[in-house]
């Protein structure tokens, strides 16, 4: 082996944990039945990648070999430990010979499908649903799913304990509900892809506005969701996803500065993404039993019609959040509206709505409520109030590109 190849093998094992990781975590619960002993085996075998793989060579199938070890890492632990005595030979002997991950990576039986839908079980609390699953079907740290749920980190990872152990005690099995228990199990499934989806498309803190990999992680088990339930909800999210992600190329600049919408080179947004989700929207919209991720894509899909910010049609996008208002009210929606209306009807019109809703309270800790607030006084000349509110929502922002944006627009106002 070449001196260089140990430095190989080490940049591999990092690239597969980032790509693959909870692939095999999702595989390694499927053969191990328990979250705690997966989550062991997977470290284990990881670790044991990086021993091995500088000096024996890196293996053809790094996933099938990760699963492997990581199975037979937990049988041995479980072999020296107490636990053993509570299993008999013929369970030991089935974790021994269970097949490993699927070899068509398309097969919709995949294993982070299944997982998903043990996380969202209904006998779990929905909040616990969510966290869960993004805990540990996308590896969010604990940290990140907190500010998604606007609580603390301690409160968070006590209500993913109580739900693993409630999975544990009560035997929630692994695996696709049937057909006719699936609607019931999907409201929850949709609202845990989105929010991996909104936290890969714009990160909640951190140097990047994006985080590529979980919005790409968020469509791909969204297209597996729609072939598995072609239903207009999984139809309406999963085009949702691929509009805003037609924006990706166009919503930073070269130096992964913040481009607004109405400043993005419309010529880099991804052609080929927005036809599919328009598609999607159609279909969804053609059903009439459509629900708030449909029409979500649809004010999306009007976005992306317009070639250029001033044929954007706002008095549609309006209309569509009046209806979305109607299916799923919201301080957000509400927000989202009032913007809308400030670009239909100027800038008076939307700040009296946006002030409305920081009156009530619920979105005072929200930054882009206070951040909607500047922009609008600003474009009214009222400078001082502008101020003040990029400040409040600077005071909430934690990511990199959305703090240097607030910033430079105050020190235009200083200008």
């Amino acid at each position: 082996m070449s001196s260089d190849a140990p430095q190989a093998a080490h940049a591999l094992v990092d690239a597969v944990y980032r790509s693959d990781s909870r692939r095999v975590f999702a595989t390694l619960i499927r053969l191990l039945g328990d979250f705690d002993l997966a989550e062991e085996a997977l470290h284990e075998a990881f670790r044991a990648a990086l021993e091995q793989w500088p000096r024996d060579g890196v293996p053809a199938n790094p996933r099938a070999w990760l699963v492997s070890a990581g199975r037979f890492k937990a049988i041995d632990a479980l072999r020296r430990s107490a636990r053993f005595e509570a299993m008999d030979e013929a369970r030991m002997d089935a974790l021994a010979d269970a097949q490993g991950p699927p070899e068509d990576a398309e097969d919709i039986e995949d294993d982070r499908l299944r997982l998903i839908f043990t996380c969202c079980h209904p006998a779990l609390p929905a909040d616990a649903q969510v966290a869960l699953t993004l805990r540990e079907v996308c590896g969010l740290t604990t940290e990140e799913i907190a500010r998604a749920f606007l609580t603390s980190a301690p409160t968070l990872a006590q209500r993913i304990v109580r739900a693993k152990t409630k999975i544990r005690t009560a035997g929630i099995p692994y695996q696709v509900p049937e057909p006719q228990e699936l609607q019931d199990r999907l409201d929850s499934v949709l609202r845990v892809i989105y929010l991996v989806f909104n936290e890969g498309y714009a990160a909640s803190s951190g140097d990047s506005l994006t985080r590529p990999d979980l919005s790409g992680e968020a469509i791909r088990l969204g297209r597996l969701l729609v072939e598995l339930l072609p239903e207009s909800e999984a139809q309406g999210i999963l085009a949702l996803m691929l509009l805003h992600e037609s924006r990706r190329p166009a919503r930073t600049s070269p130096t992964g500065d913040l481009i607004l919408l109405e400043d993005q080179d419309r010529s880099r947004w991804d052609q080929a993404l927005i036809a599919e989700g328009t598609a999607l929207v159609e279909q969804a919209l053609a059903s009439r039993h459509f629900g708030p991720y449909a029409v979500q894509a649809a004010i999306a899909a009007v976005h992306a019609e317009a070639t250029e910010a001033a044929a954007t049609d706002w008095a549609q996008i309006v209309a569509l959040y009046d209806v979305l208002a109607q299916l799923q009210p919201s301080p957000v929606v509400a927000l989202n509206r009032a913007v809308a209306v400030a670009m239909r009807d100027g800038p008076r019109a939307g700040l009296a709505l946006v002030e409305d809703l920081l009156k009530a309270g619920t979105l005072s800790d929200y930054r882009l409520a206070h951040a909607a607030r500047a922009d609008l006084c600003r474009r009214l000349g009222r400078t001082d109030e502008a101020r003040e509110s990029y400040r409040r929502a600077l005071d909430l922002t934690e990511q990199g590109p959305e703090r240097r944006f607030l910033e430079r627009r105050l020190a235009e106002l200083k200008d």
